[in-house]
């Protein structure tokens, strides 16, 4: 880079931290230098702070890209009364319930804090297996797709589209392997930072360490563990997972790669938070997200504008499927009970209520009805690869336990192949079948024969037994001692917990 050149970028990164500056207000402006003298406590010194590096998770959401505004306006703001600063790694884990829309959300929000062509700054995508570099129109690979598929298909089969294990905990167990290949590319990292609230990591945390002593794992309380040996500890937890998830046989896809720790540095990440210094109210923040960063609310996310693992309109879909194929009711009526579980989430999480109304108001009415059921039905098709014909198969889980469900999965849904019954079942169990037979399986579920086959074998999942994997994972909520909360991803009302388990 020319000394003219750099000079002329010093410029434009001083107009970006007085323009981000200036929606900040004197609280925000207190937590930023307490930020400041935090990363140089961290990083050792100002003398030290050049080659101090600093991942964030960037999920494209409203809290995480404020958390990203925060540290660049910490960055610049050292850069400009030092002669370097810190470097500041985004990573995305993308994951099939993450839209166009949020990735759009994320390049406009690298674009107005000037972050694409800034050498201090590294922008990544974690898709499956590999680390990519962040371009707004990144498809999601073939292989993370076809995994997140077959991740959902066989929990939601052999849960009955439960909506956690069939959306949610893939991704969730996910999150290791993620931070393990973000940490780790390259010249690694010194230090992962999260701006989640305290209430949030807590959530997670506890999830896990449930979870882990639940395995049998003999850790200590989650707070003391260092980084690497929570990555480790979630990584055994996620291996027993997908073996109960799988069977004694994973397909080709799964467990193939475990988390990559991180590089041998003097001393491994440490984790930072700066929950302590920023607010969560979103009214506060409003004019920096929209009118800065361009932040625009996804309509197929319910306006929540999370890439949360469980799409909001997808579970608004399902709920409606299961009334109207499952319960003998209306699809109306399984939205209106999801619309009335997302409101109270999105009144938890202080969404302003105009947002609220404008999530509501997308279902007023029976055309709106049918016009978002569409638009649920695209989405499937398109991060899932999977038709109405097949969420509605996955609610049946017509398959598991010998196929004790299918006749009246056939009677509902497909009468028409109720001669063909004493086939599919020679299908199922691995005897001669026509081809037919097999191929109509295969369309109908979406899985492959040997999938199927699989499930058939197999059991439902009891939530209520305590030695099944699968049921902790879903039971495991954080927040001890409540009863009856609500999921915070999928708005589902949880299982009855036990203190203390």
């Amino acid at each position: 880079m020319s000394s003219l050149h750099e000079q002329a970028m010093n410029y434009v990164y001083q107009q970006v931290l007085q323009r981000l500056l200036s929606y900040f207000n004197r609280a925000e402006r207190t937590a930023l230098q307490l930020l400041i003298q935090r990363l140089l406590v961290a990083a050792g010194g100002i003398e030290r702070i050049g080659d101090y590096r600093i991942l964030v998770a960037f999920s494209g959401g409203k809290d995480s890209a404020y958390t990203v505004a925060l540290l660049r306006a910490a960055q610049l703001s050292i850069a400009g009364r030092a002669p370097v600063t810190f470097k500041l790694r985004l990573a995305t884990m993308r994951h099939a319930g993450m839209t166009s829309a949020v990735m759009a959300n994320i390049h406009r929000c690298y674009s107005a804090l000037f972050l694409h062509d800034d050498p201090r700054v590294e922008l990544l995508v974690v898709d499956h297996h590999a680390v990519r570099a962040f371009e707004p129109d990144l498809p999601f690979s073939t292989m993370g797709r076809e995994q997140s598929r077959s991740d959902m298909l066989l929990g939601g089969h052999l849960t009955q589209g439960d909506a956690r294990t069939t959306f949610c905990n893939s991704c969730y167990l996910g999150m290791a392997e993620f931070l393990g290949r973000a940490v780790s590319w390259g010249e690694g990292v010194d230090a992962v930072l999260s701006g989640d609230s305290l209430r949030e990591q807590k959530q997670y945390a506890t999830w896990a360490m449930r979870l882990a002593q639940g395995n049998g794992e003999a850790i200590e309380q989650w707070h003391t563990l260092s980084f690497s040996a929570a990555l480790r500890t979630l990584d055994r937890v996620g291996r027993r997972y997908y073996q109960a998830l799988y069977g004694e046989e994973p397909t080709a896809n799964a467990l193939v790669s475990r988390p990559l720790y991180p590089p041998n540095k003097r001393q491994a990440p440490t984790f930072l938070t700066i929950a302590d210094l920023i607010g969560f109210r979103l009214e506060e923040r409003w004019a920096l997200l929209t009118d800065f960063l361009d932040f625009r609310f996804d309509d197929l996310a319910f306006s929540f504008s999370e890439s949360d693992c469980a799409n909001p309109l997808l579970m608004a879909h399902m709920r409606g499927l299961k009334a109207a194929f499952i319960q003998g009711r209306e699809y109306a009526d399984g939205i209106a009970e999801y619309l009335e579980l997302a409101a109270k989430m999105m009144r938890r999480k202080r969404m302003p209520k105009r947002l609220i109304t404008q999530a509501m108001a997308a279902y007023e009415g029976p055309e709106r009805i049918e016009a978002r059921r569409a638009l649920a039905d695209g989405y499937a098709q398109e991060a899932f690869g999977l038709s109405e014909v097949q969420l509605v198969c996955l609610l049946f889980a017509p398959f598991v336990e010998g196929g004790v469900r299918l006749e009246s999965f056939l009677r509902r849904c497909h009468p028409g192949m109720l001669i063909a019954l004493v086939d599919l079942h020679k299908a199922l169990s691995g005897e001669p079948a026509p081809d037919q037979v097999t191929q109509w399986l295969v369309e109908v579920s979406g899985l492959s024969l040997k999938g199927l086959q699989n499930l058939y074998g197999r059991s439902h999942v009891d939530f209520d037994d305590a030695h099944s994997v699968i049921a902790r994972v879903r039971a495991s909520d954080p927040d001890k001692g409540r009863i009856m909360t609500l999921d915070p991803v999928t708005g589902e009302p949880v299982r009855e917990l036990i203190s203390g388990r």
